[in-house]
């Protein structure tokens, strides 16, 4: 049986039997389900499909949502991507992820990861390594195992949930999968899915859910794209040998305290941070005009 609790232990189980960290994700998730490893390996391949399917939508996406609020600005960004001062790469993945938080807020089909509200981090992120290092679907999809096996462990101790740890717990915990991910793609070590994990997390310590109107679209669609390039800030910092002087279970277990420590305000109430702003309380009169009314 293959149980791990804390990223410690996940990855030196990794280190201990010379594999990288998707296959003992893989092999716990072979015993939990009761599938065999082509059948767990198949339901991820469909998870990729869907992930993909979401972002070429999303970057040639003109409707906007219901409420008005979001829309059309994957597509913006993606032309730009050219001009900016980020470059393609960085640019490219920042569209995806709007791209695909676009697709989730027109009732389109995504896959949560781990969240609705985070759905766009970890896909652009896989994406865009797809198209830097020209890394397989194959390697993508086990890939996509070392994020869940980073997002198991933040669940089980500390959140991924905006209403008990703000947007940290969903943001946060989406980057530091996806940067854990993107480490292992890149050559690295059970360690540095470690470290990146870290890094990712660390710089996203304190965000807070503030969602205009209640709605996962103000901020919650442009914090997607700002992560992704975090994420891959902190896989890249990992492989050019930097080391986060607080280890990753540390940093999930402050994610954690601070979530608890959140008021209720700022834990997707909407009764604080941006959705209180004089801008957003029309926005919520507009999208709620019979609230307005009582």
């Amino acid at each position: 049986m293959i149980r791990f609790n804390t990223l410690k232990e996940l990855t030196a189980m990794a280190e201990e039997k010379d594999l990288p960290v998707h296959e003992i994700v893989i092999a716990r998730e072979v015993h939990d389900s009761q599938h065999d490893r082509e059948t767990v390996l198949a339901g991820m391949e469909e998870n990729w499909r869907v992930m993909q399917a979401a972002i070429e939508r999303g970057i040639r996406n003109t409707e906007r949502s219901v409420s008005g609020m979001t829309g059309g600005d994957a597509r913006r960004l993606y032309g730009f991507r050219e001009e900016g001062y980020l470059g393609r790469p960085a640019l490219s993945a920042a569209s995806y992820a709007v791209g695909i938080s676009e697709v989730n807020a027109v009732m389109g089909r995504i896959v949560a990861c781990p969240t609705a509200g985070s759905c766009g981090i970890v896909p652009a992120a896989l994406y865009a390594a797809k198209e830097i290092k020209k890394v397989s679907d194959a390697q993508i999809i086990r890939a996509l195992f070392t994020a869940a096996g980073i997002g198991m462990v933040i669940d089980q101790n500390a959140s991924i949930a905006g209403a008990a740890g703000g947007c940290q717990a969903e943001c946060g915990t989406a980057a530091g999968m996806a940067a854990g991910a993107l480490a292992e793609l890149a050559g690295g070590t059970p360690d540095m899915v470690g470290n990146a994990c870290a890094l990712a997390i660390k710089n996203l310590l304190g965000l807070v859910c503030d969602p205009v109107a209640g709605l996962v679209e103000v901020p919650c669609v442009k914090r997607n794209g700002f992560a992704v390039v975090e994420a891959m800030l902190a896989a890249d910092m990992t492989m050019a040998g930097i080391r986060s002087a607080i280890p990753v279970d540390e940093v999930i277990d402050a994610m954690n305290r601070i979530g608890k420590a959140l008021p209720k305000s700022l834990r997707e109430t909407s009764e604080g941070g941006l959705a209180t702003t004089r801008t957003a309380q029309a926005i919520e009169k507009r999208v709620y005009p019979e609230q307005s009314k009582r």
